[in-house]
């Protein structure tokens, strides 16, 4: 059974440890994240402690193998973690879907986010459910502290309003 909640910040341990299990994965064509660990784990740790309420939690029968967050709660998607080991069992669908139900709710007509570029696996997911690439770029991430290449990406979830008169769309 798949549930999505809020997270608690006396997980934010387990939490860091998934996010550190899923970025060493996705890390993996880039290289070099034995030298990057210690920050990334830090990283991790810190943000799990200081946004626990803007994290969203998926469990699979009552244990946490995932988490998303929005760290400004607007339409950016700043964290999307599915540990290893629970991956290809519809974890990350049924997370993204609530995360983009909630993005919605609250009056964002479009959800965004970025992921590195060369971690093929996470754009394609993304891709798979609608969201589109539309910049790359190289940037410096703090919570990487190095220059990172990173694709943006964006989904429209409501329907965007059609500039016409009346019912059928006609100026009669």
């Amino acid at each position: 059974m798949i549930t999505i909640r809020n997270a608690r910040l006396d997980e934010a341990g387990l939490l860091a440890e998934i996010g550190v299990r899923a970025w060493e994965k996705a890390m993996v064509p880039v290289g070099e994240t034995k030298a990057m660990l210690d920050n990334a784990r830090s990283a991790f740790m810190n943000f799990t402690q200081s946004r626990w309420l803007t994290i969203s939690v998926v469990e699979k029968h009552g244990n946490p193998a995932g988490w998303a967050a929005r760290e400004d709660l607007d339409e950016n998607i700043s964290d999307f973690w599915i540990d290893p080991d629970h991956q290809g069992q519809g974890l990350g669908t049924a997370l993204l879907a609530a995360i983009e139900a909630d993005i919605l709710h609250q009056g964002f007509e479009k959800a965004m986010l970025q992921s590195h570029a060369r971690n093929r696996e996470a754009v394609d997911f993304f891709e798979k459910h609608g969201f589109s690439v539309h910049w790359l770029t190289v940037a410096y991430n703090p919570k990487l502290d190095r220059d990172v290449e990173t694709v943006g990406l964006s989904k429209q979830l409501a329907s965007e309003t059609a500039n016409t008169y009346g019912p059928s769309g006609s100026f009669e």
